[in-house]
């Protein structure tokens, strides 16, 4: 686990994450094929909030608004979510390569959409059957203990292998039936990641579920303290570790499969930032929570700024988070080899 090498007071770190988030979403408003100044960028953003006088078109405050600024929040809203729920898995399975894939939510999630875009659904069926989708698959990883009559912490993670590695296959015979001039292209699309397609419809659906569930997650973030030590230490401290463990499976759960509906499956943010959290302030949850939170808001909303203007074609968000998540994965390592254990 990492040592604690937190160089600010925690209140002026937060202060400065987010003021390094409010200034990549300044500069990412304001990049793109009809570039505005960011200055104008800030005016016309408060404009909203009090009497400015306008020196700018309809045409900027429109791309801002119905272009740009639903997107942008739409990456705050999958970054901080996937950066969370991988916070929350690795606390509560006391192992930092957990990330929110081990209980199949993404390859599920993917099976339900796949299936919508079979069937010829549109984006609204695609969505919730996605959410269906990563809901069955954490219901059948949670069942498999139940059955074998073994409620470990192993045997949840490798119930997790088990149903990643049957959604896998079920992808696979899907991507086999689609027709390969019109579905396959759109399944492999999905799978990839993109937030190119997103609404401020969509956003207003999963926004009130996301917050639901991070404000949870933040509310016992002392208590995957506690089950950080161990089981039979939490139940001497009198904590239920069942349910507990329960209600931080299916928050997490909730956050990923609502990050996977409107944005694809992408991976390595929530196995990456918890790390970068750790090396900033720590193993503490109660600290690293938000600052993972923010961390995978500012690193989404980078990424997906340079997949919309590096080429005339967007590049997926799963191509460049693999591309960047993995050699940054191994300089975290490298950097930290000596402080894990």
């Amino acid at each position: 686990m990492y040592k604690k090498k937190q160089k600010w007071p925690y209140p002026l770190l937060i202060i400065m994450l987010c003021a390094l988030l409010g200034l990549i979403v300044v500069l990412s408003v304001s990049i793109g094929r009809y570039h505005i100044m960011p200055l104008q960028v800030i005016n016309i953003l408060l404009a909203q909030l009090i009497p400015i006088h306008q020196t700018w078109t309809d045409q900027c405050e429109s791309i801002i608004f119905t272009l740009r600024l639903p997107r942008i929040m739409a990456a705050i809203l999958v970054g901080g979510a996937l950066a969370l729920s991988g916070t929350s898995y690795q606390g509560i399975f006391q192992n930092p390569l957990v990330s929110p894939d081990i209980l199949g939510v993404s390859a599920g999630a993917c099976i339900g959409a796949s299936c919508a875009i079979l069937g010829g659904g549109g984006n609204g069926l695609i969505q919730i059957c996605a959410f269906l989708g990563g809901f069955l698959a954490v219901m059948l990883t949670t069942t498999i203990p139940k059955i074998l009559k073994n409620n470990s912490m192993m045997m949840l993670v490798l119930s997790g292998i088990i149903v990643g590695g049957m959604m896998n296959s079920i992808m696979g015979l899907i991507k086999y039936v689609a027709d390969p001039e019109t579905q396959l292209a759109s399944i492999v699309y999905w799978q990839l990641g993109s937030l190119a397609q997103v609404t401020s419809k969509e956003i207003y659906v999963v926004t009130p579920i996301i917050l639901v569930a991070a404000s949870i997650l933040y509310l016992l973030r002392w208590r995957i303290n506690i089950l950080s030590l161990g089981e039979r230490e939490a139940k001497t401290l009198g904590m239920d570790t069942t349910f507990l463990r329960g209600v931080l499976i299916i928050c997490s759960t909730l956050l990923t499969a609502s990050a996977v509906c409107i944005s694809g499956t992408i991976g390595w943010i929530g196995l990456v930032l918890p790390h970068l959290g750790r090396m900033i302030v720590g193993p503490d949850n109660v600290k690293l929570i938000p600052v993972a939170a923010i961390l995978g808001a500012i690193f989404m909303v980078a990424i997906d700024t340079i997949a919309r203007v590096s080429s005339s074609s967007e590049i997926p968000l799963g191509i460049l988070t693999g591309l960047i998540g993995a050699p940054f994965y191994f300089y975290l390592l490298l950097k930290q080899r000596k402080d894990l254990r």
